[in-house]
């Protein structure tokens, strides 16, 4: 629980750490202030030195990188103070990253200036070089920015369904730019905030502006499966915009199998869902709640259009080619085709074929999923 979290101690360096492991990096001072960076990490032995390796050399270098190492029981630790970054280590803590969050937050926020930054990254992640000093021009432009999150591209590896991500991802991105980085939600591969702007968060809750979270002032709600969402919700309500600029990017892993991607599609989406019930209908939530009736009825669309095709070739009606819905088609075609257009021309052939239909099915049985799940109250599994 976080009473026990909160007991945690820095961890202290092992012996045949070398001294520059535990030294703070004070040398350099953002435009806005100190900038200090957590990664909460729970056996991150695979990505960490990657992760901050990127981080050490950013055009922009972070006055403190902070590794908050979560119920850890691989040689994360030692990998991150061989990187120099400093390590605080969790206790008994149950609450995920969340909860390991909100104790690195509640030893830092009390000390910080309020124009310091805080970039919260996950240890999976490898930061684009000027990624922080591009996310720091965007926030100290905007006084009402109140987070800037990243835009993501797949990492390699995963067979055929990792591929299946990382177009998915190339979409993604394309979107964002589109729409000159305007986003729906600051996800947690990496965000940059100001201290006053996490400091209002945490008076909010403890006000009853906004959901209490862990009713001790946490800026994260440990209470819910995307706290990344939430957070985004609550700066929103608070009358902060978010933003993600096409000009920060990284790199982030994907999932390698498709039950690990069930799993954490599943957890995405009932999150998502879930949200938007905690926050009611609002200015701030309508969109979302938009959102949610569209993928409902995608759901339903495909399961009556693979229904109707399977009743007519087991009835004996066979197919019948429409000039109208083979329209439709070729538009869906189309689509399919101009969305990829960022990973090159190869990649926008091969989608004239239309194998991707496979993940769409798959991400519509999610989210039908998820929409049972969150109806009947399943138990939650992260």
């Amino acid at each position: 629980m976080l009473t026990e979290t909160m007991a945690a101690t820095a961890a202290p360096a092992p012996a045949h750490a070398p001294d520059t492991a535990v030294r703070r990096r004070r040398s350099h001072r953002a435009a806005g202030g100190v900038v200090t960076v957590l990664v909460p990490a729970h056996n991150e032995s695979a990505g960490i030195t990657e992760t901050l390796h990127s981080l050490n050399n950013q055009t922009h270098r972070p006055d403190r990188i902070i590794v908050v190492a979560d119920n850890c029981t691989d040689d994360t630790e030692e990998l991150a103070l061989a990187q120099g970054a400093e390590v605080i280590r969790t206790v008994g803590n149950k609450d995920k990253k969340a909860g390991a969050l909100n104790f690195a937050l509640s030893e830092l926020l009390p000390d910080a200036d309020p124009e310091d930054l805080v970039l919260v990254q996950d240890a999976d992640s490898q930061l684009a070089l000027n990624f922080i000093e591009n996310a720091t021009k965007n926030l100290l432009a905007d006084e009402l920015l109140g987070a800037v999150g990243g835009v993501f591209s797949g990492g390699p590896g995963g067979g055929f369904v990792g591929h299946l991500q990382r177009n998915e991802y190339a979409r993604y991105a394309r979107d964002v730019k589109r729409l000159h980085g305007k986003c729906l939600v600051v996800t947690g591969t990496a965000a940059l905030f100001r201290v006053k702007t996490l400091r209002d968060v945490v008076a909010a809750r403890l006000e009853g502006t906004l959901p209490p979270g862990n009713g001790k002032g946490g800026v994260y709600d440990t209470s819910v499966l995307t706290e990344d969402n939430e957070l985004s919700f609550a700066l929103l309500t608070l009358g902060y915009r978010i933003a993600s600029p096409s000009n920060c990017t990284l790199v982030t892993e994907v999932m390698p199998t498709w039950r690990e991607l069930w799993s954490q599609r599943l957890r995405w989406k009932r999150g998502a869902v879930e949200n938007c019930v905690q926050y009611g209908w609002t200015k701030v939530t309508r969109p979302y709640w938009g959102r949610q009736f569209l993928s409902m009825i995608g759901v339903v669309v495909t399961l009556a259009y693979f229904g109707s095709l399977l009743f007519a070739l087991f009835s004996g009606m066979g197919l019948n080619l429409q000039p109208f819905w083979i329209t439709v088609t070729g538009i869906f075609i189309l689509e399919r085709i101009v969305t990829v257009r960022f990973r090159g021309w190869r990649y926008m052939l091969l989608a004239a074929t239309m194998y991707e239909t496979v993940i769409d099915i798959f991400l519509q049985a999610v989210h039908a999923k998820a929409y049972l799940d969150a109806a009947f109250n399943r138990k939650k599994v992260w």
